[in-house]
């Protein structure tokens, strides 16, 4: 922006009484440069620099105490601005601030020291000089043109039985993937995955088109003769058609309200067409410094990045062989038909893995291809030999939070083979039905289990916590990090533990294939990076993945005497703190866990690993792990929740209401009419 006090507003203070009152002397500078806000936003790339006089927002959590902060947070959010300077500029006050709708554009945020005579510190930051959006060349299916009917007649006179007499799990799942690649190359087209989204808008029908096509008619003949009628004819076919292309939104727009709660994708997509557009990774940062903007170095980079967090496993040791009997003895968990059910399941919205099977072939043609499936997968389980295909993952990076050009700032999500996860959902079901009939996990394990989710993790835990707090009793809780928890998984130690809780050895002997040779390799706008060896992990992505690490981490509460509460690899401890023995009973769980995780070679985030004190008469103890003094929190976030040491939830209240603001703040964007009829049902 430009001046200062454009930015900056005055203030005085004055008395009222006992209090003070900051008055706000210029109130219509501050809603012009609101309203300036709102124009800059509607020009493309936009960027807005200057010393903001906000320091009641909290940045982190998009919240205000004050009607001024949040006036300014919901213009930001109607307008799509990010905000991204994350650290204090004076004092403890985030006042000097960068504001864009593009992030993309932007690197480097940095907040330094102070210039010269002033008391605010200087905030830097990197403009990529050229933005360039590469498409790419990938290629989707056409499934408006596909003839299914055909592909099922061709399928129907093969016999599979006779096709795979003779031959290995590989030859047979080859020669399904090539006679399904052959007639579906055949009658399903191809489209440029991009150029299908420039097809026609939603709203533009058969009434709009032919309007449309007048209006440029009436313009051609106006070109020619330049008559006073002509122009007449074209104000008109104009006017015409400016008013079918608003009914015809208006329509669009109402179909798209109606369908909101049983088709939340559509609404989304739609709001999203409207924001402005940025790349899902934008220009990445070598560990040189130097700046990647191509598709193909961004992909190796991140590549290298998500390959480099895999560990070495360790021999195994002595105490780590002693197997237990095999108790998971199913013999009717793979049948034609539950495969089939399978099929007719798959969601047909995910993307495929790659072997190029899209979800939509295998659904659309699950009753032709069941047999030969369930014939596969009764080869892979029995001979334990797991195809190629299905030990292969294409990662799409997916940006958590933090700077965008830091490669670790992404996390991987693995696209593998549906067909091949089809199977990974029959084993699962089956090794769930073994876990709930023994009992293998512990009670205290709320993820990916039957009947239990964050909410139960939540409630159980603090609502002890909470009753201990009432009874004037202090509470100290152990909130613990795992470093990369899914993609360090030692394979040996896992497999040891599956044999040790009682898996029979074809259920074991399956796993460990296909954990053994696996690969990966980034993809990022249809560009792909080398393969690289996966040599440790459950791959993230994967079906079985989940109850496979559940699995592993079951044995992590074994003599823990505290409250201990685990989702996945997310644990806390709890413990009521009424005596120095408490305190040492506390330690020692630490001590307990920092030699389980040396043992089965994970990592603790020792920077993330927090203690929360609750209670007004809590000492304050302080707690190590790994030798390493752990820090204290007032706050903290568990499992989406925002979490104080008062259990207070304003904060939580605030966050929520900051995130229904956004949403808010894209229906009035995004949404052009304002019919009732539309806005309620949104």
């Amino acid at each position: 922006m430009g001046r200062d006090d454009e930015a900056e507003e005055e203030w005085e203070e004055g008395r009222e009484g006992k209090k003070r009152k900051h008055v706000n002397i210029d109130n219509d500078e501050e809603e012009q440069l609101l309203e300036q806000i709102r124009k800059a936003a509607d020009h493309g790339s936009t960027l807005i620099i200057g010393d903001f006089n906000y320091p009641d927002i909290n940045w982190d959590s998009g919240t205000s105490n004050s009607a001024k902060g949040i006036r300014f947070l919901n213009i930001l959010n109607d307008t799509f601005m990010s905000q991204l300077v994350e650290t204090p500029t004076r004092e403890d006050n985030c006042l000097d601030l960068v504001i864009t709708n593009n992030v993309d554009l932007f690197s480097n945020i940095n907040v330094k020291e102070q210039l010269g005579n002033s008391d605010h510190n200087m905030v830097t930051f990197e403009i990529n000089s050229k933005k360039h959006i590469h498409k790419g060349h990938a290629k989707i299916y056409n499934f408006k043109k596909a003839n299914f009917i055909k592909i099922k007649e061709a399928l129907n006179v093969i016999d599979w039985q006779k096709l795979f007499h003779g031959k290995n799990t590989e030859d047979k799942w080859n020669i399904f993937k090539l006679t399904l690649e052959k007639y579906t190359s055949q009658y399903i087209p191809l489209v440029n995955k991009y150029k299908r989204n420039r097809l026609k808008p939603m709203w533009l029908s058969r009434k709009v088109t032919k309007e449309m096509k007048n209006k440029k008619k009436a313009f051609k003949v106006f070109k020619s003769d330049k008559s006073e009628a002509s122009y007449k004819a074209y104000r008109a076919a104009n006017k015409a058609c400016k008013n079918a292309i608003r009914w015809a939104k208006l329509d669009n727009e109402k179909e798209i309200a109606k369908e909101s709660k049983t088709n939340p994708k559509r609404f989304f997509r739609y709001i999203n067409s409207k924001k402005p557009k940025s790349e899902n990774v934008g220009s990445l940062k070598s560990e040189s410094g130097l700046l990647l903007t191509e598709d193909q170095d961004k992909a190796e980079i991140l590549n290298d990045y998500f390959s480099s967090v895999f560990i070495k496993e360790k021999p195994i040791t002595g105490d780590m062989k002693f197997i237990n009997k095999n108790l998971l003895i199913q013999s009717d968990w793979l049948t034609q038909d539950k495969v089939l059910q399978k099929l007719n399941n798959v969601n047909v919205n995910k993307a495929p893995g790659p072997d190029g099977i899209h979800p939509r072939v295998l659904r659309e043609l699950c009753v032709e291809i069941c047999k030969p499936l369930f014939l596969i997968f009764q080869d892979s389980f029995i001979s334990g030999i797991v195809p190629e295909d299905w030990r292969k993952a294409d990662v799409v990076p997916i940006f958590k939070k933090g700077l965008k050009f830091v490669p670790g700032n992404y996390r991987p999500v693995s696209l593998t083979s549906v067909a091949g996860k089809v199977f990974e959902g029959l084993l699962r079901d089956n090794i769930q039905e073994f876990i709930g009939r023994y009992n293998v996990i512990g009670k205290n394990q709320h993820g990916f289990m039957k009947h239990r989710s964050c909410q139960t993790n939540l409630i159980t835990f603090y609502e002890e916590v909470s009753r201990s707090i009432d009874q004037g009793v202090a509470v100290d809780v152990i909130y613990l990090d795992f470093a990369k928890a899914f993609d360090t998984v030692p394979h040996k130690r896992l497999l040891f533990k599956l044999r040790k809780n009682g898996l029979d050895e074809n259920t074991c002997s399956w796993i460990e294939n296909w954990l053994k040779d696996r690969v990966q390799r980034v993809v990022i706008n249809g560009t792909f990076s080398r393969w690289t060896p996966v040599v440790s992990g459950v791959p993230q992505g994967s079906v079985i993945g989940p109850i496979l690490f559940n699995l592993f981490i079951n044995d992590l509460e074994i003599g823990i005497e505290s409250h201990v509460s685990v989702f996945a690899d997310d644990t806390k401890l709890g413990k009521e703190i009424q005596c120095e023995q408490d305190v040492t009973s506390l330690q020692r769980d630490l001590d307990r866990l920092g030699d389980w995780a040396l043992k089965w070679q994970m990592k603790f985030n020792l920077d993330k690993c927090k203690v929360m004190h609750f209670g007004v008469k809590n000492t304050q103890a302080i707690y190590t792990l790994n030798g390493t003094e752990l820090g204290k929190s007032k706050q903290e976030k568990d499992l989406g929740i925002i979490i104080d040491f008062k259990l207070s939830n304003n904060v939580q209240c605030q966050t929520a209401a900051a995130k229904a603001s956004k949403v808010l703040a894209c229906i009035k964007r995004g949404v052009h009419s304002r019919d009732e009829n539309i806005i309620l049902p949104l």
